[in-house]
């Protein structure tokens, strides 16, 4: 079976994880590539990996979409070791009885598609720790 990521930024094997670009010189963080940092304007960029457990920082149920993708579901900001991550809340009911603020989470991958071939297109989201 073959998987490929959905995103540059996600490393799949073993040990899912995110790899982040960080300026060298005043250390923000990026997941897409980048000719100058937004922060200092530094040109200067090494890979970095990103933790896989957070803290939920900010959320909001979406419940209309573009055609085809299906509501509800909850999108998030996702505080991890100090880098911020936009992801969807994952392997969770879409509602404030299971999503809150300050909710512990970890990375976790899923198939979001499959070609003609049997090739996985695996994306990430983050789903609640248990016993959080």
């Amino acid at each position: 079976m073959s998987q490929i990521p959905l995103v540059d930024y996600l490393e799949l094997g073993d040990a899912p994880h995110l790899v982040a670009q960080e300026c060298m010189s005043c250390a923000a963080r990026y997941f897409d590539r980048r000719n100058a940092c937004a922060g200092c304007f530094g040109t200067e960029f090494r890979s970095v990996s990103v933790g896989t457990e957070g803290t939920l920082r900010s959320f909001t149920i979406v419940a209309h979409a573009a055609p085809g993708v299906p509501t509800p579901f909850v999108a998030g900001v996702v505080d991890v070791d100090g880098t911020s991550v936009t992801s969807n809340i994952i392997n969770t009911p879409p509602d404030p009885e299971h999503v809150r603020l300050g909710m512990k989470v970890r990375l976790a991958t899923h198939v979001v598609g499959t070609d003609s071939e049997g090739t996985d297109a695996i994306g990430f989201g983050f789903e609640p720790v248990e016993g959080d």
